[in-house]
Protein backbone atom coordinates (compact mmCIF):
# COMPACT_ATOMS: atom_id res chain seq x y z
CA UNK A 1 0.00 0.00 0.00
CA UNK A 2 1.10 3.83 -0.88
CA UNK A 3 2.74 5.90 1.83
CA UNK A 4 2.80 8.90 0.12
CA UNK A 5 -0.24 11.30 -0.23
CA UNK A 6 0.04 11.34 -4.58
CA UNK A 7 1.22 7.44 -4.43
CA UNK A 8 -2.55 7.26 -2.93
CA UNK A 9 -4.21 9.45 -5.14
CA UNK A 10 -2.95 7.70 -8.33
CA UNK A 11 -4.26 4.22 -6.89
CA UNK A 12 -7.91 6.10 -6.34
CA UNK A 13 -7.43 7.71 -9.89
CA UNK A 14 -6.22 4.42 -11.57
CA UNK A 15 -9.34 2.38 -10.03
CA UNK A 16 -11.72 4.92 -11.25
CA UNK A 17 -10.75 4.81 -14.71
CA UNK A 18 -10.33 1.04 -14.68
CA UNK A 19 -14.13 0.99 -13.49
CA UNK A 20 -14.99 3.52 -16.68
CA UNK A 21 -12.60 1.95 -19.24
CA UNK A 22 -14.36 -1.75 -17.98
CA UNK A 23 -17.83 0.17 -19.11
CA UNK A 24 -16.59 1.06 -22.13
CA UNK A 25 -15.66 -2.17 -23.06
CA UNK A 26 -18.46 -3.93 -21.73
CA UNK A 27 -21.00 -1.98 -24.00
CA UNK A 28 -18.50 -2.12 -26.98
CA UNK A 29 -18.66 -5.92 -26.55
CA UNK A 30 -22.29 -6.20 -26.17
CA UNK A 31 -22.66 -4.16 -29.15
CA UNK A 32 -20.58 -6.11 -31.46
CA UNK A 33 -22.20 -9.60 -30.02
CA UNK A 34 -25.63 -8.11 -30.48
CA UNK A 35 -24.72 -7.28 -34.29
CA UNK A 36 -22.96 -11.02 -34.93
CA UNK A 37 -26.18 -12.16 -33.19
CA UNK A 38 -28.19 -10.22 -35.90
CA UNK A 39 -26.22 -11.26 -38.92
CA UNK A 40 -26.06 -14.90 -37.68
CA UNK A 41 -30.09 -15.12 -37.48
CA UNK A 42 -30.76 -13.45 -40.38
CA UNK A 43 -33.38 -11.74 -38.66
CA UNK A 44 -34.09 -8.10 -38.17
CA UNK A 45 -32.31 -5.05 -39.23
CA UNK A 46 -28.49 -5.12 -38.68
CA UNK A 47 -27.76 -1.73 -40.14
CA UNK A 48 -29.16 -0.24 -36.88
CA UNK A 49 -26.98 -2.66 -35.24
CA UNK A 50 -23.96 -2.06 -36.94
CA UNK A 51 -24.58 1.67 -36.59
CA UNK A 52 -24.48 1.18 -32.91
CA UNK A 53 -21.55 -1.23 -32.61
CA UNK A 54 -19.88 1.40 -35.19
CA UNK A 55 -20.91 3.87 -32.65
CA UNK A 56 -19.54 1.97 -29.24
CA UNK A 57 -16.19 1.36 -30.91
CA UNK A 58 -16.01 5.11 -32.05
CA UNK A 59 -16.81 6.07 -28.17
CA UNK A 60 -14.21 3.98 -27.27
CA UNK A 61 -11.64 5.18 -29.74
CA UNK A 62 -11.98 8.62 -28.59
CA UNK A 63 -11.78 7.73 -24.68
CA UNK A 64 -8.41 5.69 -25.36
CA UNK A 65 -9.97 2.35 -24.50
CA UNK A 66 -8.63 0.87 -27.57
CA UNK A 67 -6.60 2.64 -30.49
CA UNK A 68 -7.90 4.34 -33.57
CA UNK A 69 -6.53 1.92 -35.96
CA UNK A 70 -8.28 -0.56 -34.42
CA UNK A 71 -11.41 1.00 -34.02
CA UNK A 72 -10.93 1.82 -37.96
CA UNK A 73 -10.29 -2.03 -38.73
CA UNK A 74 -13.17 -3.48 -36.45
CA UNK A 75 -15.57 -1.28 -37.95
CA UNK A 76 -14.15 -2.57 -41.46
CA UNK A 77 -14.87 -6.02 -40.54
CA UNK A 78 -18.47 -5.56 -39.38
CA UNK A 79 -19.70 -3.45 -42.25
CA UNK A 80 -17.78 -6.50 -44.71
CA UNK A 81 -19.88 -8.68 -42.73
CA UNK A 82 -22.89 -7.28 -42.52
CA UNK A 83 -22.99 -6.25 -46.25
CA UNK A 84 -21.90 -10.25 -46.91
CA UNK A 85 -24.96 -11.26 -44.68
CA UNK A 86 -27.48 -9.58 -47.40
CA UNK A 87 -27.87 -6.31 -45.85
CA UNK A 88 -26.63 -3.28 -47.70
CA UNK A 89 -25.40 -0.22 -45.79
CA UNK A 90 -26.03 2.41 -47.65
CA UNK A 91 -24.26 5.90 -47.66
CA UNK A 92 -26.34 9.30 -47.64
CA UNK A 93 -26.01 10.22 -51.04
CA UNK A 94 -26.52 14.20 -51.10
CA UNK A 95 -27.98 15.98 -54.36
CA UNK A 96 -27.12 19.51 -55.94
CA UNK A 97 -30.25 22.20 -55.57
CA UNK A 98 -30.41 22.52 -59.21
CA UNK A 99 -29.18 25.61 -60.60
CA UNK A 100 -32.31 28.30 -61.12
CA UNK A 101 -32.79 29.33 -64.20
CA UNK A 102 -33.38 33.02 -64.93
CA UNK A 103 -35.41 34.33 -67.12
CA UNK A 104 -35.29 37.26 -69.39
CA UNK A 105 -37.50 39.78 -69.33
CA UNK A 106 -38.82 41.38 -72.34
CA UNK A 107 -39.60 45.14 -72.55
Amino acid sequence: MPIIKSAKKRVKVAKKATLRNSNTKRSLKKAVKSLHSAIKSGIGSTKKELSKAQSEIDKAAKKGVIHKNKAARKKSQLAKASKKSGSTVKKAVTKKPAAKKTTAKKK
